[in-house]
């Protein structure tokens, strides 16, 4: 009864209830007398029937094969047969299906019956069912080879053989020639899913192309853990997988797939053999497989006819090989079935001696280090051929040595083995290697004979003249001809070194194209004399130096320029720290004002490229009032030297105003924006006036002052104060510090503290903790501040101290 799979599916899910109570005696209620559940009752007895009359018909096949082993062993008829069957079924106490499979065991000899024999042995008891393992391989095999298809076949493998070991779905691959897989059969694996595997392309990596390339079984506890994809990964990914080589006789046909619905345990050496002995099976039927576009041979060897014409064909050696199997049906080794004329034996035997012979007896070295025998394996067996560059090829060569290279292509045709290699020549590739050589140095070669006057050419001197190849080529007296007129002694000079006194010799000289092009070349030669010691060759080449000759020349330029940029460079630099020195020399005498201790140190930038802005200023006034500043012009070399000592000159001018910190500042921000061609700097800038022993003071984009007073050092706060020189117009906050004896006051640039691989704030705190060690001046105090300062920029550093008297 064939019902639709979405119907069916519908139907036995609405009906499970009823079935169940059909199964225990048709329990009463609504779903067992409605239509839906009594139809469902009636599809699951019928499947019940089916399944239990294919058992019996696979049970039956197997019953009667048996009566014909014993019909021809004892040479009776079949009704004798079937009672001695049955007899001898009763005397053992078993089944006579499985009696049944244990004749047909000892009489097959072949790997399943090494399998059931292996059950049938390891079993204290015998099983007195129909489930018995033996038993379940031979249905499986009466199955499959009953079947008229690959896809009945993985019905029938996962009904008697695989369900009983837990598997849910089963798939047989066959494999193309070109490494690719076409699901041939499936079973368990929803429609669908078959559907989406039906091609899986060559080089994807799925479970079954691991077993296929590598040729041994694949077993997996779970799919997820070999990271490859495979049919049904999306039902059960966490579901043991076992991919199994399925062929015959050295040549893999395809590959048998299993799957599990949960974690596989390793199999006991039984099951490994069953599942091993199944995938021989199954090669069976995928040798008859046709793949779609492919006209496959039933025998499993084509005819060789064409291939053979083929061959005789071929310019280069070659050898159609077919397969030899030994006594159990494995493969030993290929038989040599034809050679073309191209061939030439090693050992010097005629061909007719090889043709017909063991390919390993005639030629043992192919199975050495080189893998050739291997590689010939690998191509029978998988289909995919095999091309290698280079090969060591050992023993299939004559005239060469024994470690001779080759190109070899190995390839599958039906049930043959082309190998074909061509031998490199060495003498071939060595002339191409010279030509490449003499083709990327620019260099052409030539011989002259002076007996007869004919010259030689090669194709790259007629490119250097800018001469045809087909024109005549210029002989050595000639030379100077060519060549520019200021190089013609050089030309003679080498002429009357090679020609009279018949020695070596080298020129340098400008070749003169016929084009206008002027080519630099390089020429040499060489006297070539005979028995008699008589001149009557020279041989040479020219080189076109052309190209080494500008680079040369760009070179020296470039050196030129280098130096005079470098000497330019170091003046200027001179200039720029001498102008620096004047106006703030590193060593400076202390300032002394009433009640108070001024001490001023400078350190310039450690090289002397980097020239900087900073400086600094401590000054008394006319009014009494000492004016401190520290500032610092953005960039360096001479420009920010220059700006400096503007800046610096202009706040001198301007305290003697009698103005503020704030508006000096203000006053010094339009200096910097309209008068020094819009430069910027950060200053600090303070008046102190030593009757109160109060400071005014004020910023611009600086870091404030640090106050050191008893055992604390803190900084003043951070008033409001752009960058000089950043805006036209600005004004500046202002703050005032009363100072009490032996305070000190830190005003200094950012050169002291900063660094490249932390915050300035966190470089503040450093230099706070520093500044909190007590010294015995304040000259040791400042010199001790620049000794441990952790900065690395390279930059400018000044600091000014003010210690209250």
């Amino acid at each position: 009864m064939n019902i639709p799979e979405s119907t069916e599916t519908d139907v036995a899910d609405s009906g499970d209830t009823v079935a169940d109570g059909e199964q225990s005696g048709d329990l009463p209620g609504a779903a067992g007398t409605s239509p839906v559940g009594r139809l469902a009752a009636t599809v699951e007895r019928l499947r019940r029937e089916v399944r239990t009359a294919q058992v019996e018909a696979d049970g039956r096949a197997l019953i009667e094969l048996a009566k014909g082993i014993l019909v021809e062993r004892l040479g009776c008829g079949p009704a004798q047969a079937a009672r001695q069957l049955a007899e001898l079924a009763e005397q053992a106490k078993v089944p006579q299906l499985q009696l049944a499979v244990e004749i047909i065991n000892q009489a097959a000899h072949d790997r399943l019956s090494e399998v059931t024999n292996t059950f049938l042995s390891v079993t204290a008891e015998r099983t007195p069912d129909d489930d018995a393992p033996a038993v379940r391989l031979r249905a499986a095999e009466s199955g499959a080879l009953a079947a008229d298809d690959t896809q009945a076949v993985a019905d029938s493998l996962l009904q008697h053989a695989l369900t009983p070991l837990g598997a849910v779905s089963v798939a047989i691959w066959a494999a193309g020639a070109d490494g690719s897989l076409s699901l041939a059969g499936s079973a368990g694996f929803s429609a669908a899913e078959a559907r989406r595997w039906r091609y899986v392309p060559p080089g994807v990596a799925t479970m079954a192309r691991r077993a296929l390339s590598e040729r041994t079984t694949q077993w997996a506890d779970s799919l997820a853990s070999t990271g490859l994809p495979s049919i049904g990964h999306a039902d059960h990914p966490d579901g043991g997988r076992v991919a199994v080589p399925a062929g015959s006789g050295g040549r893999i046909h395809g590959v048998l797939e299993i799957a599990w619905p949960s974690v596989l345990e390793p199999q006991p050496p039984q099951v490994v053999r069953q599942v091993e002995a199944l995938a021989e099976l199954c090669s069976h039927t995928l040798e008859t497989h046709s793949l779609p576009g492919e006209c496959h041979d039933v025998r499993g060897t084509s005819d060789v006819s064409e291939l053979i014409d083929l061959v005789d064909g071929l310019h280069d050696p070659a050898l159609v090989l077919v397969p030899h199997l030994d006594d159990q049906g494995r493969l030993a080794d290929f038989r040599i079935r034809h050679v073309n004329g191209r061939f030439l034996d090693p050992a010097g035997r005629p061909r007719g001696t090889v043709h017909g012979a063991l390919l390993l007896e005639a030629y043992p070295l192919v199975a050495g280090e080189s893998g050739l025998f291997q590689c010939i394996e690998r191509v029978y067996a998988t289909g995919e051929p095999f091309r290698a560059r280079r090969m060591d090829l050992t023993a299939l060569v004559d005239q060469v040595p024994l470690s001779a290279v080759a190109d070899i292509n190995v390839s599958r045709h039906g049930g043959t083995v082309l190998l074909i290699w061509r031998i490199e020549d060495e003498t071939a590739r060595l002339a191409s290697l010279l030509q490449h050589a003499q083709r990327l140095g620019r260099i052409g070669g030539f011989e002259e004979n002076l007996l007869t006057g004919e010259t030689i050419w090669n194709e790259t001197l007629f490119d250097l003249y800018g001469r045809s190849p087909s024109g005549a080529p210029v002989p050595l007296e000639e030379l100077a001809a060519h060549a520019h007129p200021d190089d013609a002694v050089t030309i003679g000079r080498f002429l009357r070194t090679v020609l009279h006194h018949r020695r070596p010799a080298t020129a340098a000289f400008r070749l003169q194209r016929p084009d206008g092009v002027t080519r630099h070349i390089r020429m040499v030669a060489e006297p070539v004399l005979d028995a008699d010691d008589r001149l009557f060759v020279v041989r040479g080449a020219y080189q076109d130096i052309s190209a080494q000759y500008w680079t040369e020349v760009a070179l020296a330029v470039t050196r030129d320029q280098l130096a005079h940029t470098e000497q330019q460079a170091h003046e200027r630099n001179r200039l720029t720290l001498q102008l620096q020195h004047a106006i703030m020399p590193p060593t400076h005498a202390p300032l002394r004002a009433p009640g108070l201790d001024v001490a001023v140190r400078y350190r310039p930038a450690e090289t002397e490229h980097l020239v900087g802005g900073d400086w600094y200023d401590a000054v008394v006034l006319p009014s009494g009032l000492v004016l401190l500043c520290v500032g610092d012009v953005a960039g360096h070399g001479i420009e920010a030297a220059t700006s400096m000592v503007v800046l610096r000159n202009a706040l001198r001018g301007l305290a003697v105003t009698g103005a503020g910190p704030g508006q000096l500042l203000s006053w010094l921000n339009i200096v910097a924006h309209h008068l020094t061609g819009g430069v910027t700097a950060t200053a600090v800038c303070g008046i102190y006036d030593p009757r109160r022993r109060v400071l005014r003071w004020a910023r611009a984009g600086h870091l404030p002052p640090v106050l050191v007073r008893d055992a604390d050092a803190n900084p003043l706060p951070l008033l409001k104060g752009i960058l000089l020189g950043a805006v036209p117009e600005a004004t500046f906050e202002e703050d005032e510090v009363q100072l009490a004896v032996h305070d000190t006051l830190l005003m200094y640039t950012d050169g002291l503290i900063e660094r490249r691989d932390r915050s300035v704030e966190v470089s503040l705190r450093q230099l706070l903790n520093a500044a909190r060690t007590t010294s015995r001046t304040l000259d040791h105090q400042l010199d001790r501040l620049l000794t441990y300062s952790r900065s690395d920029t390279d930059d400018d550093t000044c600091i000014v101290g003010i210690q209250v008297q």
